[in-house]
């Protein structure tokens, strides 16, 4: 693929070792270097240790982080590049190293996370010959991935590492693959650091068209009864700021994706916090009553509309993404505004005049009153009182990584976010073992940024924790500000719920009794300090004390098996068929 000067590149400064002629093993080190990586998650082996030698030679800049599993590393990279705003950075062997890594590069891809990974790639002379540790990286990623390169000349490394940063990180963010033969990095060449390049044909970020942006702002200012959408769109812009001034001075209100948690702020009266499957019923009320949708930075789910058809019936629809393939995918916009979401609200809001629609918020006021989230909160441990334990103990300030599961609902819907980039999650592809690393690779970000004061949160599922519980390695090896919660009902509960609500009970290999560790020893076992909890006081008293002090620290909390999420809509039925409680589920 040709690769060409990128047409917004900044002027060019020449690099210190241009002209110099160096192996591709050390002009992979310092092209990082002058990509400004901080930090890389990796794994060596035979096909790159020609990089891994480099990196004890040259002592490069990056921080290399040795992870305990592939998989592991690219949800670290993941939680890294969602806590910074910048782009993960993975450098994995070939086989099963680089197909290890696959999981989280899908994961990474469906949710517009930007990552870089270097995959170590057999001799070129023996692609295709089923040579020992051969995959073909370059298949099977060339669906989970804005671009994948293989790069077989020393001449076009530096240049497609270049290439590489800039299509992850600008337009719609993503993974890029990186294939690396090991004759190409045992090659030698001239060192040339090249400017901000890009494959022939791309385009990022266009202005927003100012025709559509003013029909936005004519229907706003036309409605009666606007919702703001926000998905994670709106995060990866570093518009948080602009959308909440935004909708506070227009009194918009305002209910999120579970990635776009945290782009308003959820103690706020006009937030209707999340929508969809396991939302409110006061949001998605509002939705289905809405004349008007105002999408930020969304991409329309099948977990936010349900029954599309059935989904907003009254409203019409505004669609403000950075992806053109996004717009009209789902739902048909009437107003499509393609382009960066800080942009565009920069130049909507002074476009947008307030307008009190007393009748509207007093209409929402009475669904919140109706059907508020609560829980039985009788003296038992639950798993909505832990979140809300963590939310107290923290007041909010703390980054929540969670995994998969009822609890990624209930940390979802109990938490209350008020800051961008405080919540992390698997939300596309759904990701069991994601919490883990995703949680030690934002404590790096801290970190890095100088908030290692600021607790990082890791809550999963007695099921999703033993995935990737080997990372907690990294967590004691550098001594980060993780507390590792698990929530034990010893079962796989989301799927046991679904068992029990509409397969007759038939809870067919969900339950995990006889195969859960002891949670407790095994992290001690890693080194970290762990404590098992079964009531509420212990919880709280656990959860504080584990607070109190640095480190990484693991609190287990048993909760009763039977507990299940609501608000929750049933597969194919709209959304404002919810069902509320265990009682008002008729099957």
């Amino acid at each position: 693929m040709e690769l060409v000067t990128a047409p917004t590149a900044a002027p060019h400064t020449p690099h210190p070792l241009d002209g110099t002629v160096m192996t591709g093993a050390e002009a992979f080190c310092h092209a990082l270097d002058a990509q400004g990586v901080q930090i890389v998650f990796g794994y060596p082996g035979g096909a790159i240790i020609k990089i891994y030698d480099e990196m004890a030679r040259i002592q490069p800049r990056w921080q290399h982080i040795l992870c305990r599993h592939e998989q592991g590393g690219t949800h670290m990279a993941e939680g890294y590049a969602k806590a910074t705003g910048g782009v993960g950075t993975v450098l994995v062997t070939s086989g099963p190293g680089a197909t290890n890594a696959v999981t989280g590069i899908a994961d990474a891809y469906m949710d517009s996370i930007p990552l870089v990974v270097f995959s170590g790639q057999v001799s070129s002379h023996l692609i295709g010959n089923d040579a020992f540790q051969e995959t073909d990286m370059m298949g099977i990623t060339r669906s989970i991935t804005k671009h994948s390169f293989q790069v077989r000349r020393f001449e076009d490394l530096v240049p497609t590492i270049r290439a590489a940063y800039h299509l992850a990180e600008t337009g719609r963010p993503g993974p890029v693959v990186v294939d690396l033969p090991k004759d190409m990095i045992a090659s030698s060449g001239v060192f040339e650091w090249p400017e901000a390049i890009v494959p022939r044909g791309y385009e990022s970020t266009p202005d927003p068209d100012p025709v559509f942006v003013q029909m936005a702002a004519q229907m706003l200012n036309a409605s009666e009864r606007p919702v703001l959408y926000v998905g994670g769109g709106t995060i990866m812009a570093n518009a948080g700021a602009q959308l909440t001034a935004f909708a506070q001075r227009n009194r918009l209100p305002v209910t999120t994706t579970l990635h776009g948690l945290g782009a308003f702020p959820e103690d706020d009266p006009l937030a209707l916090h999340m929508l969809g499957m396991h939302g409110t019923w006061y949001a998605n009320q509002a939705i289905q009553n809405a004349d008007l949708i105002v999408a930020v930075g969304a991409r329309f789910d099948d977990r936010v509309t349900g029954k599309l058809e059935a989904w907003a019936p009254l409203a019409q629809i505004v669609h403000i993404d950075i992806d053109a393939a996004c717009i009209g995918k789902n739902v048909v916009a009437d107003c499509p505004v393609r382009g960066d979401v800080k942009a565009v609200l920069e130049v909507l809001s002074p476009l947008v005049k307030r307008k009190e629609r007393d009748a509207w918020h007093a209409q929402i006021a009475a669904w919140k009153a109706e059907a508020p989230l609560d829980f039985a909160r009788d003296g038992v441990l639950r798993p909505q009182g832990v979140i809300e334990m963590l939310r107290e103990a923290t007041g909010g300030h703390a980054v929540l990584v969670s995994d998969v599961g009822q609890h990624q609902m209930w940390a979802a819907q109990y938490f209350r976010y008020v800051e961008p980039r405080s919540h992390i999650t698997s939300g596309g592809l759904g990701t069991m073992g994601f919490s883990v690393p995703a949680a030690i690779g934002a404590a790096f970000a801290l970190r890095e940024q100088g908030r290692d004061d600021l607790p990082v949160l890791s809550v999963s599922g007695d099921g999703g924790f033993v995935m990737n519980a080997q990372e907690m390695a990294v967590a004691r090896k550098f001594n980060l500000n993780v507390l590792f919660v698990v929530v034990n009902n010893s079962y796989l509960g989301m799927v046991r719920q679904w068992q029990e609500l509409f397969h007759e009970e038939r809870y067919s290999h969900t339950d995990l009794t006889d195969l859960n560790p002891d949670y407790v020893k095994l992290a001690e076992a890693y080194g970290i300090p762990g404590v098992r909890t079964t009531t509420v006081d212990e919880a709280e008293a656990a959860i504080r004390d584990a607070l109190a002090t640095p480190g990484p620290k693991l609190v287990e909390c048993v909760v009763p098996t039977e507990e299940m999420v609501f608000p929750m809509v049933p597969a194919g039925a709209a959304t404002g068929d919810m069902i509320l409680t265990r009682d008002r589920f008729d099957g």
